[in-house]
């Protein structure tokens, strides 16, 4: 059984946190804190996902973000608020960013977003461990000693596997269209600046 991604709901209105809630809870596991204070006392290392208004009372949405991410918080938040993004947002640690009313589908598809980025991550960190590994072999290792070792061999077989996976990921998230806008935006940018 795949376990559920664990959703923290940070809303101060108590009907609009209840009704995500109510949306949520068939594909994860839904905790809700209504206000700054306690999203802070709630969040821990089990929290995969995060969605944070960002205009509440007493402690803003924006420095409940900025405080998980002082705490090295493996997570993934998506601002979900009425307020219009501005050149603020630029310097903000946010993962994603919708702006109130939602739809339950636009929630449902921005967990799915986030939690595909949080795997193409742990594949590209396991990629680049395998492929530092292997790198640091070829090296230090005759051609001779590499053909006849059953770990290297192990380990160039789990690297071409890690290699197919970070590549079918990434094709999935291309695939969306707002991940095919950013890489345009990003190749056009280099283009801009050679």
């Amino acid at each position: 059984m795949v376990q559920q991604p664990h959703v923290l709901i940070v809303e101060d209105e108590p009907d609009l946190a209840n009704l995500y809630a109510a949306w949520l809870q068939d594909s994860c596991t839904v905790e809700i804190a209504y206000d700054g204070t306690q999203a802070l006392e709630a969040i821990d290392e089990e929290i995969d996902i995060v969605l944070l208004d960002r205009r509440m009372p007493r402690l803003s949405g924006d420095t409940v973000l900025d405080t998980i991410r002082e705490r090295k918080l493996d997570c993934r938040i998506a601002m979900v608020t009425a307020v219009e993004p501005d050149f603020d947002i630029i310097g903000m640690g946010f993962d994603d960013y919708l702006v109130k009313p939602v739809s339950k589908d636009e929630l449902l598809s921005v967990i799915d977003q986030l939690l595909l980025r949080s795997t193409y991550d742990g594949q590209l960190q396991e990629f680049f461990a395998l492929a530092s590994k292997k790198a640091l072999l070829d090296a230090q290792k005759s051609e001779a000693e590499l053909r006849s070792s059953r770990e290297y061999a192990a380990l160039e077989d789990k690297l071409a596997v890690r290699r197919v996976q970070v590549d079918e990921t990434m094709t999935e998230l291309l695939e969306r269209d707002v991940y095919r806008r950013l890489c345009q935006d990003i190749v056009r940018e280099s283009i801009l600046r050679e």
